[in-house]
């Protein structure tokens, strides 16, 4: 019966802390006895090393860098779609018009370059505007 007993007056000294803890007169630091768990002891920063990073492939861009010093070449009478990849190809950028009115060119392939603005041959320029027509028109 030595465990009981062990557990009996165990339980009756903390019921004292805890009783002594909340009388009225035992309100200063130093009369009440506390108990505190320990504070952990402080761990070695575990540092992890951080893995390089390797080398990937990087895309090159869809559009090629703007060219302002390119001629613009002449696509007059080329097919619509043509004119606009060459032109893209060399850096301008395409506006693209309706030679004969306000329909909007959804299949450019079916389409050919009646006139473009500015005229070929021109430097410093960044945008190029094609005018075309379906190509069973007249330009």
């Amino acid at each position: 019966m030595k465990v009981a007993r062990h557990s009996l007056v165990l339980g009756t000294a903390l019921t004292a802390v805890a009783l002594g803890a909340c009388s009225p007169e035992s309100s200063s630091p130093s009369s009440t006895a506390r108990t505190t768990a320990p504070a952990p002891a402080p761990t070695a920063a575990v540092t992890t090393p951080t893995p390089t990073p390797t080398p990937t492939a990087t895309a090159e861009p869809t559009e090629p860098p703007i060219n302002e010093s390119a001629d613009v070449p002449d696509v007059v009478g080329m097919n619509h779609r043509e004119a606009q990849n060459l032109l893209r190809s060399q850096g301008f950028l395409v506006n693209e018009e309706d030679a004969q009115g306000d329909r909007f060119i959804i299949n450019n392939s079916k389409w050919k370059v009646c006139r473009q603005d500015p005229e070929p041959g021109t430097t410093d320029t960044l945008r190029v505007a094609i005018y075309s027509v379906k190509l069973d028109e007249s330009c």
